[in-house]
C-alpha cells in the first residue's frame, strides 16, 4: 500500500550532516534524492523542520533571555532551515515550496490550509516551519498538529537510529528493537523518549500511524512511504 499523503519530520540536528552545527547544503541533496521517488511513486509530502542546528528554545533560555523569547528563537531557527531546504531541493529537480506558521512575509510565504493544498494538488513537497506559530510547543507536537490538518496517512520520524528500542542503542549493546508498539506502550514507557508524550497522545487521539525509521539508510523513507515493514511502527 502506497501512502497518499505522508508527514516528514526532520531534526535541526540531521540538517547539519556531520558539522558541529549549522546546515549542511550535500546532506539536504541526499535527502532530496531520497524524497524524489516518494513523490514520484504518488505520494504527497509534507515536511516539518526543526531548529536544533541552530538554536534550541530549551537551552537559550536564562541569563536575562526569557523562555518566550527563547522558543521564539527556536521557531525563528525552524524559518532559515524550511527555506534552504526548499532551495537544495527545487536546485535537485524536486518541486518544493517553503511555508511558515509563523508571519514572515518578506522572506517565506505563511502557511495556510488552502495554499498547501494547492501546492500539493501541483505536484510540489511543501516544507513548513516554524513549529506551531506559537511558544513552548515542541515541533513533533507541531508535526502531528499538522499530520492532522492536512489527513495525513502516516507521519514518519527520522532518527540516528533504525526504530524505536527499550533503551538506548548507542549506549547499550543489548538494547531491543521494537518492530511495533501500541500508543499506550509507547506512552507508559518512560524510556521511549523518540517523541514527546503530548505528540503521542494527540497522534493516539487520531489513530494516526507513525512510522521511525532510520535517516542514513538509502530508500527508507521511500519504503515507508510505500507501506513496508521499515522501522518501528506506532499504531
Amino acid at each position: 500500500m502506497v501512502y497518499t499523503r505522508i508527514l516528514l519530520k526532520l531534526s535541526g540536528e540531521q540538517l547539519q550532516g556531520d558539522k558541529d552545527g549549522g546546515f549542511d547544503a550535500e546532506r539536504v541533496r541526499w535527502i532530496a534524492g531520497q524524497i524524489r521517488p516518494v513523490v514520484e511513486a504518488g505520494t504527497q509530502v509534507a515536511i516539518i523542520v526543526g531548529g536544533g542546528n541552530y538554536a534550541r528554545g530549551a537551552q537559550l533560555a536564562g541569563n536575562g533571555i526569557a523562555e518566550v523569547t527563547a522558543h521564539n528563537t527556536g521557531m525563528l531557527a525552524t524559518i532559515m532551515n524550511a527555506i534552504t531546504v526548499a532551495d537544495v531541493f527545487n536546485a535537485e529537480g524536486v518541486p518544493t515550496r517553503a511555508l511558515s506558521n509563523v508571519e514572515v512575509n518578506q522572506f517565506i510565504d505563511q502557511y495556510t490550509y488552502r495554499r498547501a493544498i494547492s501546492h500539493f494538488g501541483k505536484g510540489r513537497v511543501i516544507i513548513i516551519g516554524g513549529g506551531t506559530g506559537r511558544p513552548f510547543v515542541t515541533t513533533d507536537t507541531a508535526a502531528v498538529n499538522l499530520a492532522l490538518e492536512l489527513k495525513c496517512d502516516a507521519i514518519i520520524k527520522t532518527t540516528k537510529v533504525d526504530g524505536v528500542y527499550d533503551k538506548d542503542p548507542l549506549k547499550f549493546a543489548d538494547a531491543k528493537k521494537y518492530d511495533q508498539l501500541t500508543y499506550d506502550e509507547a506512552l507508559a514507557n518512560d524510556e521511549i523518549k523518540v517523541m514527546d508524550k503530548a505528540a503521542l497522545g494527540m497522534a493516539l487521539e487520531d489513530r494516526k500511524t507513525i512510522i521511525v525509521c532510520d535517516l542514513l539508510t538509502e530508500g527508507n523513507i521511500a519504503r515507508a512511504a510505500a507501506g513496508e515493514a521499515v522501522g518501528t511502527v506506532i499504531a
